[in-house]
């Protein structure tokens, strides 16, 4: 990573640090309203489904395996951290289920020069655990509406953050343009659990500076349940290659949801 590239990650990185230590003192209950969504879902069940919610925000520990020597080529995002994700032994993003996916897509795609787990800083929509993302609403349910307005903040911060670790890494190698996949769309719809996170980003990524950046953020379905990679494998032109079909199926959403 070039020099300059590293020093802006670094300050994105502890940005990003900061901003989630910041949102963990203004929501000091979140953990015990997390444990009461937990354990509501294990009434009447099976009491696997419960588990003790350890990281009620989760910041990414991977950032921090990150060298001025390692060469970053792709920005992900998902959603937002789940049962594996918040764990303590853990403390990382798409290390569950969606995440192996994930990891086994590039694996199994060499001609894109990614390794998942070397070459791509993962963030998210917002850094708030839920077991599933759909829950963020029973989530804002149980919190009131002082904790709903922090969880759009959350999305305000990570839509800032995205957009500084994308300024930071846009240059840092001239032979693979950086691409920002944002994955899961469906929920960036108005109205959606993360509209607000959309709002955010179209204002960021309107500015006339960022008109190259902009390019080249594209939109894509869920790694869950092999969401992505079946709808890869329905839009492909068998006449394009990966990354070009990667390009215009991405850009296609990304018009369609972000309207750029």
């Amino acid at each position: 990573m070039k020099p300059n590239a590293w020093n802006k990650f670094t300050k994105a990185r502890e940005s990003y640090r900061s901003a989630l230590l910041d949102m963990e003192k203004k929501l000091p209950n979140l953990q015990n309203i997390q444990q009461k969504l937990v354990n509501g879902r294990s009434s009447g069940k099976t009491d696997s489904l419960a588990y003790a919610v350890e990281t009620p925000i989760v910041y990414n520990r991977a950032l921090d395996d990150v060298t001025s020597n390692d060469e970053i080529r792709l920005i992900l995002v998902a959603d937002n951290p789940g049962r594996r994700e918040q764990a303590a032994v853990n403390r990382r993003y798409l290390v569950g289920p969606s995440g192996k996916i994930a990891e086994k897509f590039f694996r199994d795609n060499p001609v894109l020069g990614i390794d998942f787990r070397r070459n791509a800083v993962i963030l998210n929509k917002t850094p708030v655990h839920t077991p599933r993302t759909a829950e963020l609403r029973e989530l804002c349910r149980l919190g009131g509406a002082s904790f709903e307005n922090e969880l759009a903040e959350s999305q305000r911060v990570m839509a800032r953050l995205l957009f500084e670790f994308h300024q930071a890494l846009h240059d840092a190698s001239a032979d693979h343009p950086l691409q920002v996949w944002i994955t899961g769309y469906s929920e960036m719809k108005k109205k959606g659990i993360f509209d607000v996170y959309t709002s955010a980003l179209c204002e960021l990524y309107s500015k006339k500076s960022a008109a190259a950046l902009a390019r080249n953020v594209l939109l894509f379905r869920h790694f869950s349940m092999n969401q992505f990679t079946i709808d890869l494998r329905r839009q492909s032109v068998p006449e394009k290659s990966l990354a070009k079909n990667l390009e215009d199926i991405g850009t296609a959403y990304r018009k369609r949801i972000l309207g750029w």
